[in-house]
């Protein structure tokens, strides 16, 4: 199982390589809703995990905000510096090459709010988003907003493909971890939850819930340890 999970860096590298704009150029919807909230309360310091070759990341850029943005594969790193140079924002990003499996290279309470578009339902184990979702608490300033987006069981695609574990299900040759709200509220810990809205994407369309968290004075703790 670990060696499936470990082989979507490849396929996405490889996928990045041949296709410089596989999600077109221009911003996605969420991120558009999500700058509206940080400009709303004052947020400038942004990290973005899994920036894929950036469209996100330099509409943050244009809009005023400093963006830090990890992504694990080095095409998709590459791309984003270099549309960032192109573009003559190099001074409001930073891009590098990260495994969110791992610590998050920065000290404590370092960002406004964080951002992510479906990486939260890339080929991450619970007990891996568990982690991450703690770290991301750790990075942010109290009262930071964490806003993420995740396609849902009510997907069409839940359910079909190849079934891993949990709720994951190789499609096309990229894994997805669909999201329950159940899900959704144990990732919460550590946070406030604030929102959780449904939208569509895309032509099948993908079903997704874009989820709005507050880090509240305390910051993540250890999580409890029980079945889901």
């Amino acid at each position: 199982m670990t060696e499936t999970l470990n082989a979507q860096q490849q396929h996405w590298e490889i996928t990045f390589s041949e296709t410089t704009d596989m999600f077109g150029t221009e911003p996605s919807e969420p991120a558009r809703v999500a700058a509206q909230s940080f400009k709303k309360e004052g947020k400038k310091k942004i990290l973005e995990l899994g920036g894929g070759q950036g469209r996100d990341t330099l509409f943050f850029a244009r809009n005023g905000f400093q963006v830090d943005v990890l992504d694990y594969s080095e095409p998709g790193v590459n791309t984003i510096l270099e549309k960032a140079r192109q573009a003559g924002l190099s001074d409001r990003v930073t891009a590098r090459r990260h495994d969110v499996r791992e610590p998050l290279a920065f000290p404590d309470e370092t960002f406004d709010a964080c951002y992510s578009h479906m990486l939260f339902c890339m080929a991450l184990t619970t007990s891996e988003l568990e982690f991450l979702s703690r770290e991301v608490c750790r990075v942010l300033r109290r009262n930071g907003l964490h806003i993420y987006t995740v396609r849902h069981t009510n997907d069409p695609h839940y359910g079909t493909g190849t079934h891993l574990s949990e709720d994951m299900y190789e499609v096309g040759g990229f894994i997805v971890h669909f999201f329950s709200m159940r899900k959704v509220e144990r990732l919460a810990k550590g946070y406030e939850l604030v929102s959780v809205d449904e939208f569509e994407e895309g032509d099948l369309p993908r079903k997704l819930f874009r989820v709005t968290l507050r880090r509240g004075k305390g910051g993540g703790g250890l999580l409890p340890n029980f079945a889901f």
